[in-house]
């Protein structure tokens, strides 16, 4: 008995049983050890449970954390730069593609792209079109301070742009420097920067500098790639998309220049915001066009839409159909007939240019911008059509109206033209053909028209005089 009461009696570290230390032999022994080995292991498989619910628990947690940062991240506008994972999960699209098909193989083909924030967001989709590791940004003095650092911070904050240079020319702002000496700039500095044929050149504006960044594109070491961000509606629906490109002489506008395709076009509608209203209205003047003179359904939609399309009050999803019924409208154009051969399909774009030129370059480049004078020579074909026959009253009227409700001009200003300073202007119009000048003419129904120069010319003389001294038929 006192050898077993001499023995210390201590409690079980991972339990409450006790047991007697030393004591092997004893068959008690055995009993109580092996019970406590059980609770240990009991224990062990509840704090076991119990651990593998809490990391689910905690997984769930975390996961509905995560949520909220994301909720949190829509609501920011992405400026919470703790969250950039989830910013990058959620990458502007473009609103609209619109591709524009050159050859059987694709290998010229480009796409167009259309919608809000690409700039900021999708500096990825102009770098993927850059096929050397050095840009040329060619802006003007207006555009450049609004959208010169983005568009580069855009690209060099894309993952695949760390290598890449970037360099700028700022050219003046206006029709009246779309020449060769201004061109010449554009030369300067890429030889100055030493940048080689691998080079892409990307025209940040609007029209002129498409033009002129294109036409240098075209010349430079004998062809760079180019990319157009046009920042005016006339650009983004007509001069930025199909190649041509080119600079005025002081005898015809654009007759020095070349057909010569971007690799794209990316349209940011919210450069729009900037632009003023009557620059915004001379780009609905291509925009009317389309419809005139093949889509009759686009020409009533933009009956119907034309509050929503105002400046003051833009409706941004229509403005994005604009857009891109515009440019579907060229480039199925384009594809038929890239370089204006034979066929005179790409021809019929120019509704309203030859009249529209001529009064450019005979009241002085810069006077009136391009839509406002093509609108006065879309106001013009219409009443030639209309005296030949071609037209009945009621489309002179709804052309003349919808370009009106745009505040777009629709006459010739007193005192600055006259029928002789016409017909010796549209004489040397590109159109013109073995001394013979072409017009494009509405005819038949709503969405009809013929690229053509025999008509009665006695018509073509009441049209000129009648705008002239001011009295237009309507």
């Amino acid at each position: 008995m006192r050898f077993f009461s001499s023995l210390s009696l201590s409690s079980c570290a991972s339990c409450s049983c006790s047991s007697r230390r030393g004591l092997t032999s004893s068959s008690s022994s055995f009993t109580s050890s092996s019970t406590c080995s059980r609770r240990r292991q009991n224990r062990r498989r509840r704090r076991r449970r119990t651990n593998e619910k809490n990391a689910k628990t905690t997984t769930t947690l975390i996961s509905n954390d995560a949520k909220e940062n994301n909720d949190n991240n829509d609501n920011d506008n992405g400026n919470n730069n703790n969250n950039n994972n989830s910013s990058s999960n959620r990458r502007k699209e473009p609103d609209a593609i619109v591709s524009v098909k050159l050859d059987q193989d694709g290998q010229r083909d480009y796409p167009i792209y259309i919608g809000s924030e690409l700039v900021k967001e999708r500096g990825d989709l102009l770098r993927k079109h850059i096929k050397g590791e050095t840009v040329l940004i060619v802006t003007n003095e207006t555009v450049a301070p609004l959208y010169l650092e983005k568009v580069k911070e855009s690209l060099l904050l894309s993952s695949s742009s760390k290598s890449l240079r970037i360099e700028s020319v700022v050219l003046p702002d206006g029709e009246e420097h779309k020449n060769l000496d201004v061109l010449d700039l554009i030369f300067e500095k890429a030889l100055d920067a030493r940048l080689d044929r691998k080079t892409t050149f990307i025209a940040l504006g609007g029209g002129v500098i498409g033009d002129m960044t294109g036409f240098a594109a075209s010349a430079y070491q004998r062809g760079v790639n180019f990319i157009q961000i046009p920042t005016t509606v006339m650009a983004m629906v007509d001069s930025s998309v199909g190649g041509k490109t080119g600079v005025n002489h002081k005898k015809g506008k654009n007759m020095i220049g070349a057909f010569y395709q971007p690799q794209c076009v990316f349209v940011d509608i919210d450069s729009l915001d900037s632009l003023p209203e009557r620059e915004y209205n001379s780009g609905i003047a291509e925009v009317i066009k389309y419809g005139l003179i093949r889509d009759a359904k686009f020409f009533d939609w933009i009956e119907q839409n034309a509050d929503k399309l105002q400046k003051k009050a833009i409706d941004r999803k229509s403005l994005v159909y604009a857009i891109q019924r515009s440019c579907e409208n060229k480039a199925e154009v384009v594809e038929l007939d890239e370089k204006e051969s034979g066929l005179n399909v790409r021809a019929t774009l120019n509704l309203g240019h030859t009249f529209g030129h001529a009064i450019e370059t005979g009241v002085g480049y810069g006077e009136y911008l391009h839509g406002e004078a093509v609108s006065i020579g879309t106001a013009m074909a219409a009443d030639l059509s209309f005296r030949l026959g071609w037209i009945d009253e009621n489309l002179q009227t709804r052309t003349v109206d919808l370009l009106k409700r745009f505040d777009l001009p629709i006459e010739v200003p007193r005192g600055s033209m006259t029928k002789e300073k016409f017909m010796d202007l549209m004489a040397v119009d590109k159109k013109a053909s073995q001394g013979k000048m072409n017009f494009i003419l509405l005819k038949g129904d709503l969405g009809g028209c013929v690229f053509t120069g025999d008509f009665d010319q006695t018509k073509l003389r009441e049209t000129l005089e009648s705008f002239v001294d001011g009295r237009i038929s309507r």
